[in-house]
């Protein structure tokens, strides 16, 4: 004998003609296998029609009309959130996300402390004479152009946020636009936080000028050459989605802006073509390092004798470009956020590609 399940499961069940097919021959006296004498569609046509003639049928009929014709309360669509709840959410979940690890934004500031005690140590006691002009314009470079390479550091992170918008994005819980400035508002904090540490122990290191309102342009000016540097490392691990090719890139593209800077080569003498038109005017390094001296030595004299003082202008002129009007520094902060509006927003078409990637077509996304 058989249970019922045992017997219903067996006389609707496909998987078991081959067994039946097979035990046909082997019925004992008992009758053990008597169901494989009717195959299972044949069971199943049978069940449905037994079914349908029965009582139950009209009973449960009868049930789902009733059900049918009682109305209820409507139930009200709430809709779905606004892109500005979305950018909000994404902004409080990232920033607390940042605060927790480590790897995001606590390691980048170890670094950079590094460096910049690295860089303050080296180019220490270079008082305020003529002859140390020079040597601080090679500081200055070099902490800017350091900085913002050793920013790289952050790809694997970026990466896996990016990771998190595509699975949130296909889901339809997030857009590129909320991404963008989730992730752009939640980093503020973090880069004000390392530009103005970093900015503190270099300035007092090299001994630039005890000002108070300098030393807060100069953490103004860094602050914006690390907001643009982000938005330069947000589209490239957009564009490519993988970590070699985004290093490797972003490595590229650093050490051509550096040339490109003015520092090795003044900017009026570099060649026209490519180095001077384009290159140089799309370096944010240029622009940053133009403010920073500018700030430190416009409205400065150094004497020459005792009779003839020069210009800290005159005294840059032969090793670095800056302007000599006094405004000049904050055309070139303002300067700054063109490039980082440029990367925001070839991010966000990069995101909003169905691929979440300009490059999809060709290269596949890293698992």
């Amino acid at each position: 004998m058989q249970s019922p399940s045992d017997h219903f499961l067996r006389a609707i069940n496909t998987d078991f003609d081959r067994i039946i097919a097979m035990c046909k021959n082997w019925q004992d006296d008992n009758g053990d296998f008597s169901a494989v004498n009717m195959d299972t569609a044949v069971a199943i046509c049978t069940l449905e029609a037994t079914y349908k003639s029965s009582a139950d049928t009209a009973a449960v009929e009868t049930m789902i009309l009733r059900l049918t014709e009682k109305e209820g309360p409507l139930l009200k669509s709430k809709g779905k959130a606004s892109n500005a709840t979305r950018i909000a959410v994404l902004t409080w979940r990232s920033l607390l996300n940042m605060s927790r690890e480590f790897k995001y934004y606590w390691l980048r500031l170890i670094l950079y402390m590094l460096l910049t005690l690295c860089i303050g140590t080296i180019f220490s006691g270079l008082g305020h004479s003529l002859s140390s002009a020079v040597t601080r314009v090679a500081a200055i470079f070099v902490f800017v152009s350091f900085t913002s390479l050793l920013s790289i550091a952050g790809v694997p992170v970026l990466m896996k946020e990016i990771k998190i918008y595509a699975s949130e994005e296909s889901n339809q819980h997030s857009g590129a636009l909320a991404f963008l400035f989730g992730q752009l508002l939640s980093s503020i904090p973090f880069l004000f936080l390392i530009s103005i540490s970093s900015s503190l122990v270099f300035y007092f290191l090299i001994g630039l000028r005890d000002e108070f309102s300098l030393l807060m342009y100069f953490v103004l000016n860094f602050f914006m050459c690390l907001l643009v540097n982000e938005g330069l490392m947000l589209a490239v691990v957009s564009l490519w989605q993988n970590i070699f090719q985004s290093v490797l890139t972003l490595v590229t593209i650093h050490v051509v802006l550096m040339l490109a800077a003015g520092y090795f080569r003044i900017r009026s003498k570099l060649p026209g073509p490519v180095w001077t038109h384009p290159l140089s005017y799309i370096a944010f390094h240029t622009y940053s390092i133009q403010g920073l001296l500018e700030n430190e030595y416009l409205g400065v004299n150094f004497a020459i004798g005792q009779v003839r003082s020069i210009s800290g202008f005159q005294a840059l002129h032969s090793a670095y470009d800056i302007s000599p009007r006094s405004n000049a520094k904050w055309e070139n902060v303002l300067t700054l956020s063109d490039p980082g509006k440029e990367c925001q927003t070839l991010m966000h078409q990069s995101l909003a590609h169905e691929n979440f990637g300009m490059l999809g077509f060709w290269l596949t996304p890293e698992e």
